[in-house]
Parts: structure tokens; C-alpha cells; sequence
């Protein structure tokens, strides 16, 4: 979402580092080129005021221009201000003191409520809690089935009464999770094409039949200004505690993400980076910054391989690697993991510097060549997988006509295993590795 932001904020602090010791112009100027990258992103107009007065002010202080490298100090203080601006910190749900916690997911019809709805269910299960979903949509055509086929997606309970009143759905329901020893109680509300009273009147009628509710608004990141102006709406009549970004990973301008919490005053709890039900992630604001600027995110990489990748199977991996026993079946298992942590683009990104390797930025990698090397591998068989050296010009024309590839492109992949169990065995062994001109590794 943030490429095209990423690379003008960048852009602009290498201007202000171009001309080495900075005038007062020159910070206005180039905060003038950050003003304009915010704009273009969608950033709420008064945001973006209020954003760049903070930081001009603190920008133009003699510490920063008289300072050794007064660009990166004010990189600093422009990453400062943007965790301020995007709440500084993650807030959890608030979870009720007597149990049910009752959930209530509220937004415009085609912000993605309902998939969101399991997505949460999801995410609190590996948690550890049990929840329950409530299908209180009576008006969508196949909202309730939608919602049934989420839950068994996600292995969760979904409470229905078919086309009965909404609020008595969810007293019902949560009746239902209380004799049941579930929580919490996930209500998927009713949304329509736009803002209406009959589904404002509906909301605050759920909200108003429990004594503490964790009201979140779902909305689409891809609508920008039209979100916030959504969100501001909706909080006017509601009890808002958090919102819940969707579609974080589309190739929107990212305004309604950096505009969110100023105009609503509610923090982001959540955001959707993904279609699969496992992709919605705690938002943390100073990650998200970090991303923001083209720093990389390295603890949420980190948490992601710690989700997907058996610290046992992680240790046998490196046992092999160090006695040189690592072949194209641990190739595959391995390629396998990593892919599960999300689509690679993704996982790119969150990499400080990777973006400035050769053939290493996400724009450049495409994913589909991995569907070519698993389905090369196999078309190997046990033996050939085990022992690659055993692989000879038959064998390739085997492989190759049971894959759809050409013998090439065996070779390829053949020279690609080669080299990552040359890298990934060296690193093992504490040794520095050269991938163009970042070094990886080194005890």
C-alpha cells in the first residue's frame, strides 16, 4: 500500500542528505516535498497541516542544523511524529470483566465485515479463547451462509436464527456463549451501500442491550478520504472503541491508515493484509512507520517465522546444514515454511536495505517461480531429491517433461539449491555472507 509514499518520502530525504549542511530553506523545502508525498497518498488535508508544523517546528532547531548529519535527525523526527500520529502504540481488545467479551464489527456493506468476522475468530483462537460468531446480517442475501462457511473455515461455532430481529440474535447469542463457556461473542452486524438510520438505530440497539461492548468499525482502506469521512460518521452515533483496517495489501494510497486515528480520536486495532483468514495482524504504529519510511519491519518477520516455522524442525535444519546434509527435499520443506509466513513480496518488504539488492526488491520478484521449482522438485524422485548428483542429462529430460519446464530450467534450480545450501551453510557456521552490498552473518 505504502510503495509509492515510501519512495517519495525517500526521494525527498535524499535531497535535504545531496546538499549536506542544511539551511532553514532547505528543511522547509524539503518538508514541502514530504507535504505534497502525504497529499498524494490521501492523507487527510488537516492531518498533513497539523503534521508538518510539529515537525517543521523541531526540524528547524539549531540542535538538528548544526548538528554531524542533520538529515538523518530529522528522518528521526519525521518517524517520531508519524508513530505519534498513528497512536504510538498497539491497543488491544478490551475484554469484558465478567464473561462474554461482546464483539460488535460494524461498517459499510463490502468492507469486508464478515471475513473479517472470521479472520478475529482466528486470531483469538490462537490466542487461546474460544469464540463464538453471530450472524445478525438478516438482509444481505447469503450473509448468513457466507458466515457459516467462514466459521467452519475457521473451526468456529456460528449462532443463527435465520431471518429474526438482529438485536434478539444477539441476546440470544450470547445466552448461547454464556451457557456454553464461550468468549467472546463476535457479532457480525448488517451493512448497507451507505450510511442510513435504519442501520445506525439497529447498532446502538445491540450495543445498548449489554452493559459493556467492544464496538470496532470495519473499514476498506482502498476508499482513502471516503473511509475517514465513514469512520468520523459512524463515531458520531457510536460508541467507537478501535477500527479494523481492510485491504492493507491492495495498492491503495494508504490516507485512510495515516488519517485514521486523528480524525476518528479511536485507534487502529487491527488491519487485514490479505485474503487467507490467517492475514490479519495486530497494528502496531511504530512498525508501521518503520514500513512507512522504507525501514523495514523486522519483529513482525520474526513473529511471523516463529507462527510458521517448528523451532524442532528449525534446529534438525541447521543440524543438516552444518554437516553439509541439506538436500533438495530440505530445499522444498524449507521453501514450503517460508511461503507460509505470506506472500514473499510481503516478506521482502519488512527486510531492511533488501530493496537496494539486486534482484532482491519485491517489485522484481514474482512469485510464480516457485510454483516452477516445487513442481521441478517434484517431478524428482526420492532417490534424485536425496542425492542431486546422481542427476544426469536423462534424468533432466525426465523431470523436465513431467514438470512442463525445459531442462534449463532444472539446471536453474539445480544452481539456485546450490547456492542457498552454500549461503544458508555458511551462515550456520557463523560466516559472512555478500548478497551485492549487504553482508549477512559473522559471528
Amino acid at each position: 500500500m505504502f510503495e509509492a509514499l515510501t519512495e517519495k518520502l525517500q526521494q525527498a530525504f535524499r535531497h535535504l542528505s545531496s546538499r549536506g549542511k542544511l539551511t532553514p530553506r532547505d528543511v522547509r523545502d524539503g518538508l514541502k516535498e514530504v507535504r505534497l508525498a502525504l497529499l498524494e497518498a490521501d492523507v487527510h488535508y488537516q492531518v498533513v497541516k497539523d503534521f508538518l508544523n510539529e515537525v517543521q517546528t523541531e526540524a528547524l532547531g539549531e540542535e538538528i542544523l548544526d548538528g554531524l548529519n542533520p538529515t538523518q535527525q530529522i528522518v528521526k523526527i519525521v518517524h517520531e511524529h508519524l508513530v505519534k500520529l498513528l497512536g504510538e502504540e498497539a491497543v488491544p481488545l478490551d475484554f469484558a470483566s465478567t464473561p462474554p467479551t461482546i464483539i460488535i464489527l460494524a461498517g459499510l456493506q463490502g468492507s469486508g465485515k464478515t471475513t473479517t468476522a472470521g479472520k478475529l475468530a482466528l486470531h483469538l483462537k490462537e490466542e487461546g479463547y474460544r469464540p463464538l460468531l453471530a450472524a445478525t446480517d438478516v438482509y444481505r442475501p447469503a450473509a448468513i451462509e457466507q458466515l457459516q462457511q467462514v466459521g467452519e473455515q475457521v473451526e468456529t461455532e456460528v449462532f443463527a436464527m435465520g431471518e429474526n430481529d438482529p438485536v434478539s440474535i444477539a441476546r440470544a447469542a450470547v445466552g448461547h456463549a454464556q451457557s456454553n463457556n464461550l468468549d467472546p461473542v463476535i457479532i457480525d452486524t448488517a451493512g448497507r451501500l451507505h450510511l442510513d438510520e435504519a442501520m445506525m438505530t439497529e447498532i446502538q440497539q445491540i450495543e445498548d442491550s449489554f452493559p459493556e461492548t467492544e464496538t470496532l468499525l470495519v473499514i476498506d482502506a482502498m476508499t482513502g478520504q471516503d473511509a475517514i469521512n465513514v469512520a468520523r460518521q459512524f463515531g458520531q452515533q457510536l460508541t467507537l472503541d478501535g477500527l479494523i483496517l481492510t485491504k492493507l495489501d491492495s495498492d491503495a494510497r494508504g490516507g485512510a491508515a495515516l488519517s485514521g486515528r486523528a480524525v476518528t480520536g479511536v485507534p487502529i486495532k487491527f488491519v487485514g493484509t490479505g485474503e487467507q483468514l490467517a492475514a490479519l495482524d495486530v497494528f502496531y504504529p511504530d512498525r508501521m512507520a518503520q514500513r512507512i519510511l522504507g525501514m523495514g519491519d523486522v519483529l513482525s518477520l520474526v513473529e511471523k517465522a516463529q507462527q510458521t516455522i517448528d523451532v524442532e524442525e528449525a534446529q534438525q535444519l541447521q543440524q543438516k546444514l552444518a554437516a553439509a546434509e541439506f538436500d533438495l527435499e530440505d530445499f522444498r520443506q524449507h521453501l514450503n515454511r517460508v511461503r507460509k509466513m505470506g506472500p514473499l513480496d510481503q516478506i521482502l518488504k519488512m527486510i531492511p536495505g533488501v530493496g537496494q539488492v539486486p534482484g532482491l526488491a519485491a517489485d522484481d520478484f514474482d512469485e510464480r517461480e516457485l510454483d516452477l521449482v516445487e513442481a521441478i522438485i517434484n517431478s524428482m524422485t526420492p532417490a534424485e531429491r536425496r542425492r542431486p548428483d546422481i542427476l544426469n542429462g536423462s534424468r533432466k529430460r525426465r523431470i523436465a517433461h513431467g514438470s512442463g519446464t525445459r531442462v534449463q530450467d532444472v539446471n536453474i534450480v539445480l544452481k539456485q539449491y546450490r547456492q542457498l545450501s552454500k549461503m544458508m551453510q555458511s551462515l550456520s557456521q557463523g560466516e559472512q555472507v555478500q548478497i551485492g552490498g549487504l553482508r549477512l552473518g559473522g559471528r
